[in-house]
């Protein structure tokens, strides 16, 4: 009776009730043990449930194939693998590996402690295997990240016949869901309806969460209104999912349901509005998800606190970030990284340095999220050297370097103008085996085309091609502007024409690319084309071909691609349409057009405008038009060496010498001196470069020899000079 009791109030979850009569029996049998481990097991409280497990070996009693599935389970819930094992082995001893119940718990228990194989070992050798079995090892791979795995293994279960129930479906989901596998995540919606399995909060919430992250939100939206019940997790993945798709809008709507169904938000609903808030920078929002944080004892929450500083920081409010930080007393890694983040997003470097060694003084580790967050604040405040130490620094401290880690580097390179830098780190990020994604390629791309860097660019673009990666639109974009840019245009259209859907950023590319090569005829044709197809022109479509058309002389195409663009596209002009347009007619020597545009125009003249004019005025001698020019040229940049130079050019050609002595003379007050024109090339891995009346080339005798040469050859062909 006292065992039959104690497994009544075992089963009814009555933890005090339970172990008052256990421990007042005069015998407790395995059948007793057997109730208290497994009620210790279910609330939860693991430790006691393996001391039970191991007073019970104590008192010379042998634990069943009932017991130890809930030793087992205990031990995944503490990570403690060496325990398991051991429980393992007692079940081989005791002849209990063939049990189905123990098969799966150790199936189950493998998985949650991330030793896949030792997991597959079992369940391959189990003679027998249930549904729980199968589930298992699915969940199993799903949890350590084999999706393709775990989908493969559910078309095993399937063609041996097994019941697949809504927890097998909802590992599908997930595993879909996770390698964004429609036709897969498809099939388990419809197993489920076709073996009329109950849209239950696990199944339904896992339809839900497949569609939403396959950007499917109209279809998750079916799944949650045909839920007959739905708790705070459906309501979650759905705001979560509109979120993450930049629905905000529909997320703030489905926020306002909940509460009128008396849902309560909880951390994940605030995580949700709190992101909501940081992406559209909604500071009133932000503070409302806060407020309601603090009101309902939520800010303690180590997610919660994250996301507030991380919304804080998207906001451009760092002090209130810091506030939250400050407040949260049970700071975890997360937090820490949250914070660092924030001051990395503001590059605020000082401050994030600051905090990456405070958190060390307070026991937290920094791991490779940490230092990532410290290098972007460097790179994002032009502090090349020290991100570059603080990335030597992960190597010395065998912190591995992950893609952010490379993408945030070679971007942050390539940015700062040292591209060279970013290409060799491409290149060792490829050595170790990290495969690159869109945003380092894209950089590294960008640093190749800086420099025109060719054989570069045909690296990267050889690893594409090796790789079978797809041309996106950004690495077609990419690669054309790269290409045009080296020199090589027409290798630049044939990657254009690889490109299947082409789209804006690829034409203004290939557009751009004929422009600088002086091919206005292709670039006019390929417009013309762009238009065909229904793809509309943007200000950068427009600034490309008016450069073309700029460089060949065509005024009378010019000037009716600039109305058309006001006209028929309503495209506002920008600085750089009215530059293109003023420089084409002083070129075609139009001045006086050129001059009224000037004047009339919405937006204030740069110096690269006045500049074009100034030069004209030199061509055409109009020198009261370059005083007025110089006047406000001056004003505008009085620093500017290439300024006055133009100036001097302008006097000289009128052969005004008085005032090119003049200029010269400020220029010398002033200390500006004519930055020296440079050129450099690639040999092999090095790159030499060439300045203006440099000679510490250890081969400058050889070249200014070949130069001769050269030099003479030329005058032989024809008439013709060559300058030193």
């Amino acid at each position: 009776v006292g065992t039959k009791l104690v497994t009544f109030y075992s089963k009814c979850d009555a933890l005090e009730p339970a172990i008052r009569l256990f421990t007042r029996l005069e015998t407790q049998t395995v059948f007793s043990w057997a109730a208290i481990i497994g009620l210790l097991s279910r609330l939860g409280s693991n430790q006691e449930a393996l001391s039970a497990f191991c007073q019970m070996l104590n008192n010379g009693l042998f634990p069943d194939n009932f017991i130890l599935p809930n030793a087992l389970k205990a031990c995944a819930a503490l990570q403690l693998t060496g325990f398991a094992r051991g429980v393992h082995a007692y079940a081989l001893k005791m002849g209990f590996a063939h049990c189905v119940f123990v098969g799966s718990s150790l199936v189950d228990m493998y998985g949650k402690c991330d030793q896949l194989e030792d997991a597959r070992k079992v369940f391959d050798d189990m003679p027998v295997r249930n549904t729980v079995s199968w589930n298992s090892m699915i969940l199993g791979y799903v949890r350590n990240g084999l999706n393709e795995e775990a989908i493969h293994l559910f078309y095993d279960m399937r063609v041996d016949g097994v019941e697949q129930t809504q927890v097998t479906l909802s590992s599908l989901l997930s595993a879909s869901a996770n390698l964004g596998a429609l036709q897969e995540g498809r099939q388990a919606h419809a197993l489920a309806i076709l073996h009329g399995l109950e849209l239950d909060n696990i199944l339904g919430s896992s339809i839900i969460n497949f569609y939403a992250k396959l950007g499917l939100l109209e279809d998750a939206e079916l799944v949650f209104t045909s839920m007959l019940e739905k708790d705070v997790v459906t309501w979650n993945l759905l705001i979560s999912g509109c979120v993450q798709n930049g629905e905000f809008q529909k997320a703030l709507n489905l926020c306002h349901l909940m509460k009128s169904e008396n849902m309560r938000f909880d951390s994940v609903t605030l995580t949700s509005i709190l992101s909501m808030s940081a992406a559209t920078a909604n500071l009133k929002l932000g503070k409302e998800g806060h407020c309601y944080c603090i009101r309902n004892k939520l800010e303690s929450d180590v997610a919660v606190a994250s996301s507030t500083i991380s919304m804080y920081a998207k906001c451009k409010r760092i002090r209130s970030a810091v506030q939250v930080f400050k407040s949260t007393t049970q700071r975890d890694l997360v937090l820490w990284n949250s914070m660092l983040a924030a001051y990395a997003d503001l590059s605020l470097s000082g401050e994030a340095l600051k905090l990456f060694y405070e958190m060390q003084l307070d026991g937290a580790t920094p791991n490779v999220v940490s230092y990532n967050s410290v290098i972007s604040a460097f790179l994002r405040n032009g502090q090349v050297n020290e991100a570059k130490d603080m990335f030597s620094q992960m190597h010395s401290l065998d912190v591995l370097p992950n893609l952010i880690t490379w993408t945030t580097l070679i971007s942050g390179l390539t940015q700062n103008g040292f591209a060279f830098d970013a290409i060799l780190i491409f290149l060792q990020m490829l050595e170790t085996g990290i495969q690159p994604n869109i945003v380092s390629i894209v950089s590294a791309l960008s640093a190749c085309t800086a420099l025109a860097l060719l054989q570069y660019g045909r690296t990267i673009h050889g690893h594409l091609t090796r790789r079978d990666i797809c041309l996106s639109v950004p690495l077609a974009t990419s690669l054309v502007d790269m290409y045009a840019k080296c020199g090589c245009v027409y290798e630049a259209k044939n990657v254009f024409d690889l490109v299947v859907n082409k789209e804006l950023p690829v034409y203004n590319a290939m557009i751009s690319g004929y422009a600088s090569h002086g091919l206005a005829v292709e670039a006019l044709s390929l417009f013309t084309h762009m238009e065909d197809v229904g793809v509309q022109p943007d200000n950068i479509t427009f600034t490309c071909i008016l450069s073309a058309c700029n460089h060949a002389g065509l005024v009378s195409e010019g000037l009716e691609l600039f109305n058309d663009m006001v006209s028929k596209y309503g495209v506002k002009p920008c600085l750089e349409h009215y530059g293109c347009i003023i420089s084409m007619l002083s070129k075609s020597g139009n001045l006086d057009k050129a001059y009224e545009l000037l004047r009339t125009m919405t937006h204030k003249p740069d110096a690269h405008i006045l500049i074009s004019l100034l030069a004209s005025c030199k061509e055409n001698h109009e020198i009261e038009l370059g005083e007025y020019l110089r006047e406000h040229l001056l004003q505008m940049e009085p620093d500017n060496s290439g300024n006055y130079i133009a100036l001097s050019n302008l006097y000289a050609t009128a052969g005004m010498w008085d005032a090119v002595t003049e200029v010269r003379n400020i220029m010398k007050e002033k200390g500006l001196y004519k930055n020296p024109g440079c050129s450099w090339i690639q040999i092999g891995q090095e790159v030499t470069i060439f300045a203006a009346g440099d000679v510490s080339h250890p081969k400058t005798e050889e070249i200014l020899a070949t130069l001769a040469l050269l030099g003479m050859e030329m005058q032989f062909m024809g008439d013709g000079h060559i300058i030193y």
